[in-house]
């Protein structure tokens, strides 16, 4: 019935193991599924961005090439113009100049200045509103009309005058205008709203021309730069767009952070399961222990007090039976039984209290217990104790510690049935000192091992299974040593070690 216990213990166990495992499991799954689903949307709009770049791209290009259809006919006309101007100048009496002034007259579009050898304005027309008003042909506006060389006026006077000229303002409308567009095309490349971190760059993609979406001061290291160029080659095949006031570029981008960081969401989520539950199951073990602690601590202050008054009666008993004439025969023997059951006492007592350690002979403490136990069992057992002479001092509580070996050495003597061999070996390996106890019983089979020092645990018809619990509780927890089943063959025989700090 308690090995059912145990098995069953076991099998429950093993049942919640699956169970949590089952959890966590579907719990990953679904969270995995939905991070797939989310990111598939978010590359999906990623896609879609980068459509709609293309589409945007390709309208740009259809843009640029209307507006250099245009700027071909406004340098015709300029040209046009100019030649009117030349021709005017140029023509002799006899030549019809008709053409040419209508050519002149109709102008209302490009810009004409006529200037002295002193750079005064003498005559204007179509300036554009910044210019309008000026007296003076000033450096801004020679910079301005740089484009074409002056037409030199000699009206024959002697006083030589210049024309300067410009694009039309109609042209110069539409470039700003088409500048513009190209410039916000920029801007919503790099700070688009859909959060995709981009990387443009020239077309031999040596300079970056602008970035959106990516930590700035991040970008001003090269590896950085580098490796994020390499993680958005890999996603996706980068967009060619042609700008007007910047030629030729290429766009890298890729996914989301957002994405970036859910791939990983499922991996730090099981970490975070099972940080829970060790730290769950830690506490809960060490809640356990604890209230199990003070049920032992209380059940044996209990049945130390219990043990108190009976004795001290059978103690007073004794006493007047040695002042009878005749005294009994057996009152010596008795006296010896009451003894070993105050020792009983205290070590129950012990139990229940604050350990406190004494710098104790072990070897003869040892010895004294393996005498006290060989002579109460059988001639047919043997028993070879192996120390090595003289004292080997250790802080020991000495009572408690000669449970220990009375346990594990009854254990051993059940283990053989009505005959066998009891070998205890003490080794000093200088930090700490083993006593190995052997016994030529029926063995452990390896699956009862770890459980051999389970409460409750037996393999007798008869007994409470608490004798090699105890006897752990006092080392582990008492001596701050360990005691374990070193080999075990099943026919064969068992050995305990006991191990102990110097």
């Amino acid at each position: 019935m308690k090995n059912n216990y145990f098995a069953n213990k076991k099998r429950w166990k093993w049942a919640l193991a699956i169970v949590a495992l089952l959890i966590i499991g579907l719990s990953l799954w679904y969270t995995n599924h939905l991070v797939k689903s989310i990111a598939e949307q978010e590359i999906k709009q990623v896609r879609m961005w980068a459509v709609a770049m293309e589409q945007n791209a390709v309208a740009m290009k259809s843009t640029e090439e209307f507006f250099n259809k245009v700027s071909d006919q406004e340098q015709l006309r300029v040209d046009l113009l100019a030649n009117a101007y030349r021709r005017v100048i140029d023509i002799s009496s006899n030549e019809n100049t008709a053409i040419y002034l209508d050519i002149i007259r109709n102008n209302i579009s490009i810009p004409l200045v006529i200037t002295d050898t002193q750079d005064n304005i003498i005559f204007s027309s179509n300036l554009p509103p910044d210019q309008e008003g000026k007296k003076t042909f000033d450096a801004e506006m020679i910079q301005a009309y740089s484009k074409f060389p002056p037409i030199k006026i000699d009206p024959g006077y002697g006083t030589v005058q210049w024309l300067h000229y410009n694009e039309s303002l109609i042209y110069t409308d539409l470039k700003a205008v088409l500048e513009a567009m190209s410039d916000h095309f920029m801007e919503e490349i790099t700070l688009n709203s859909m959060g995709v971190p981009v990387i443009v760059t020239n077309e031999d993609q040596t300079q970056i021309l602008s970035f959106g979406n990516l930590d700035s001061l991040m970008m001003q290291d090269t590896n950085f730069v580098r490796q994020q160029i390499a993680i958005m080659r890999d996603e996706n095949e980068p967009l060619q767009i042609e700008f007007m006031n910047k030629g030729k570029a290429s766009i890298f981008y890729r996914t989301t952070d957002l994405v970036q960081q859910m791939r990983f969401y499922p991996v730090i989520q099981f970490v975070v399961f099972a940080l829970f539950l060790l730290i769950a199951y830690l506490l809960f073990s060490y809640a356990r222990r604890s209230e199990q602690n003070q049920v032992w601590a209380g059940m044996a202050k209990e049945t130390a007090h219990q043990l108190g008054t009976p004795l001290s009666s059978l103690m007073g008993w004794i006493e007047l039976m040695k002042m009878q004439e005749e005294p009994f025969v057996g009152t010596h023997e008795m006296e010896k039984d009451i003894e070993r059951l105050q020792i009983v006492t205290d070590r129950f007592s012990k139990i229940g209290s604050i350990p406190v350690l004494e710098p104790t002979d072990i070897i003869y403490h040892i010895q004294d217990t393996m005498d006290y136990l060989q002579k109460r069992f059988s001639k047919k057992f043997e028993f070879v104790v192996n120390l090595p002479e003289g004292e080997l001092v250790l802080p020991l509580i000495p009572s408690l510690f000669r449970w220990v070996l009375e346990n594990v050495t009854k254990n051993a003597i059940d283990a053989m049935g009505d005959h066998g061999k009891v070998t205890l070996d003490l080794i000093d390996d200088g930090d700490h000192i083993h006593i190995d106890i052997s016994d030529t019983g029926k063995g452990i089979p390896k699956s009862k091992i770890k459980q051999v020092f389970n409460p409750g645990y037996t393999s007798k018809k008869r007994g409470w299974g608490m004798g090699l619990s105890l006897a752990r509780r006092i080392i582990e927890d008492y001596h701050k040593g360990k005691i374990f089943v070193k080999s075990s063959v099943v026919g064969e025989g068992t050995t305990f070690r006991i191990t102990l700090k110097k």
